[in-house]
């Protein structure tokens, strides 16, 4: 291995560019024919070195490139040095994202190279570009060694699927195909299958996570008749009745048995051979072959047979198919009575819809000129009202305006009033206080006369008191008592008619509260009579403000109602229109419809007649084959029997 690791250091340096580390490291530790690059991020000068190192290399056979996050350009470089190999047999490119010139560079890598055996490319995108991918395709068509190719995880379309059918149809190699988890759909599983009769080495096809439902491919695989195969192949009908995964279990059981059979012939010849040395020898060996012979021979007309049964089977379904068909037939005989019923249903409620709208229109325009004199006398009634409400306004003005005048004369006596109510209790308080004062001056006068009078009648009482004791009468101080209780009694009535005048002012005082109070309560109920006035005015002009509003708001509603009206005419003349065409739409219709059916009676009957052609010819097809299988067993018998009969040692061996 060290010639490759020097071979690609002298690349790298001649390229300009340093070799990687971990390259240099593979190259040396290389196993024998195997060169494993995984995980490895090879760079466009690397993808070059190697290119040209893999154009001469002898010694590996085995080359694994996956995950190796190759770009565009160093893709191509190491596919173009692959072109010239001779030697590689194994190529594994998996996780590359390889895109469209990958596919390209892979398709002229299969053109070229004829010692690839097995290729895989999981995880990439060559379907993703169909034009590149539809390259890769017709250089596998062409390719006649490559034997397995994965293509797992390619976002292959339906497209790509059917370009792959085509090119298996051509293939003569590819014996395993792996196309799973992909975007292949009913159609690609459809062209897929349809090719698989075409094809004789295919043996192993993978198709899970495409959306292709194994009974949907059964059916497929029945409704779907393939080419005549070769002659070393089964019967070409027991490969039509084959659901398309038996169809490449058989591919492989026929390789299997061809290659056993090959083996089985090269056996007898050397069995031919040592019997005619040793005829007498293996006399019973062949009899005992020609038994089992024999037995192999009823084997197989019995499988002849059961194949046979399924072939009558799948006949059977044709038959219930073709039953099935002409129900449908029948079914769109009757749909098409029915649509014609119902065009027919279509026109009558076509007239009348016609009469109805008529009626409609007249009803509607003696409707409309009904709510527009209904409008005009609304109007009319709208405008009384609205002259009424302004006399009313200009009446309720002048009230207004007078109570107006006569509050504010009341206020002005109001004013007045209140003025003459403080003069005049200002004064009644200053008569009140000389009245007071006067009283407490009588009241210190009395006290004083009082006090005096006292003293005086204290000095007397002790003489009084002598004159008793003397017995002296007291009829000489007598008349110094009479002059103090009349004064006393004086002062009395003086402070009688003091109190008397405080009375009388203080009600005097309380009249003129009265009076005032009286005055203030008449002054706000005509302020209450004023605010009421005002309320009735602002009511008033909100009312005629809210007339006005109807007014306009009812005349707006009319002329809505009037183009509601217009709006609905309108569309309903549109919908009749829209009716009309529809009715010619649907008339169209139905005669496109039978038309149709009768071109797919006809389709149908001609399709009936071919089948039962091809059905007469699979049973002459199938009487011809019995009958030569049978020829040949006789045949075979005879010849047996004659060179039993020739053998010398005939007369030796046991009867049977």
């Amino acid at each position: 291995m060290e010639e490759l690791w020097r071979s690609y250091s002298r690349l790298c340096k001649e390229s300009g560019a340093e070799p990687q580390e971990t390259v240099l490291q593979q190259l040396h530790e290389l196993p024998r024919g195997r060169l494993d690059l995984a995980t490895q991020s090879l760079t466009v000068d690397t993808c070059r070195a190697l290119g040209k190192l893999l154009q001469k290399e002898a010694l590996l056979t085995q080359l694994v490139l996956s995950d190796c996050m190759l770009s565009e350009e160093g893709a191509t470089l190491l596919l173009q040095g692959l072109c010239t190999n001779t030697v590689v047999r194994f190529l594994d490119l998996k996780g590359n994202n390889l895109r469209a010139a990958g596919a390209e560079a892979l398709g002229k890598l299969l053109r070229q190279n004829k010692s690839i055996q097995s290729l895989t490319l999981e995880w990439n995108n060559l379907g993703t570009w169909e034009d590149a991918f539809a390259t890769f395709c017709e250089a596998l068509a062409t390719n006649g060694a490559l034997q397995h190719l994965d293509l797992r995880n390619n976002q292959i379309s339906h497209k790509g699927a059917e370009e792959l059918a085509l090119a298996l149809k051509s293939n003569a190699s590819l014996q395993q195909l792996d196309l799973r988890w992909n975007n292949i759909g009913l159609l690609g599983g459809r062209a897929l299958v349809n090719c698989l009769p075409s094809n004789r080495t295919l043996w192993r096809l993978e198709l899970a996570g495409n959306g292709v439902p194994g009974d949907i491919l059964r059916a497929v695989g029945l409704a779907q008749l393939v080419a005549t195969p070769k002659t070393e192949q089964l019967p070409w009908w027991v490969t039509w009745i084959l659901p398309p995964e038996q169809a490449m279990d058989h591919n492989q059981d026929w390789q299997t048995t061809f290659w056993e059979n090959q083996a089985c012939a090269h056996v007898l010849s050397k069995e031919m051979q040592h019997l005619r040395e040793e005829k007498s020898k293996q006399f019973l060996d062949l009899m005992e072959m020609i038994n089992k012979q024999r037995e192999e021979m009823a084997r197989s007309s019995r499988a002849s047979a059961a194949r046979l049964g399924q072939f009558q089977e799948a006949l059977n379904e044709r038959h219930s198919i073709i039953n099935a068909l002409k129900a449908k037939l029948q079914m769109a005989e009757a749909a098409l009575a029915l649509s014609e019923q119902k065009a027919q249903d279509l026109g009558e409620l076509l007239v009348t819809a016609e009469q109805e709208q008529q009626s409609l229109v007249q009803r509607q325009a003696k409707e409309h000129r009904l709510e527009q004199q209904e409008a005009a006398e609304r109007e009319s009634k709208l405008l009384r009202d609205l002259s009424a409400a302004n006399e009313k306004n200009l009446l309720l003005r002048n009230q207004v305006d007078e109570l107006e005048r006569k509050v504010k004369s009341q206020q002005e006596q109001l004013f007045l009033t209140r003025q003459e109510l403080t003069n005049t209790s200002a004064e009644l308080k200053m008569r009140a206080v000389q009245a007071e004062e006067r009283l407490e001056l009588e009241k210190k006068r009395s006290r004083q006369s009082l006090e005096d009078s006292e003293q005086l009648r204290f000095k007397e009482v002790p003489h009084s008191l002598k004159q008793q004791a003397g017995f002296e009468p007291p009829c000489a101080h007598q008349p110094l008592l009479c002059p103090q209780q009349q004064r006393l009694a004086h002062l009395e009535e003086k402070l009688r008619l003091l109190a008397q005048a405080r009375d009388e002012a203080q009600s005097a005082c309380l009249q003129q509260k009265q009076t005032v109070a009286d005055s203030q309560a008449r002054a706000s109920q005509l302020g209450l009579q004023v605010e009421g006035l005002r309320r009735r005015l602002e009511e008033l002009q909100q009312e005629l403000s809210n007339k006005d509003q109807e007014k306009v708001a009812e005349v707006t509603r009319v002329r809505v109602e009037l183009q509601e009206q217009n709006g609905r005419l309108q569309a309903e003349l549109t919908a009749q229109e829209a009716l009309k065409e529809k009715a010619a739409a649907l008339e169209r219709q139905l005669k496109v419809m039978a038309s149709d059916h009768r071109e797919a009676l006809l389709d149908r009957e001609s399709e009936n007649a071919s089948l039962r052609e091809k059905l007469r010819l699979k049973e002459a097809e199938i009487a011809r084959i019995r009958d030569e299988e049978a020829q040949r067993a006789s045949f075979l018998q005879n010849a047996v029997l004659a060179y039993v009969q020739g053998s010398p040692l005939r007369a030796l061996s046991p009867q049977k």
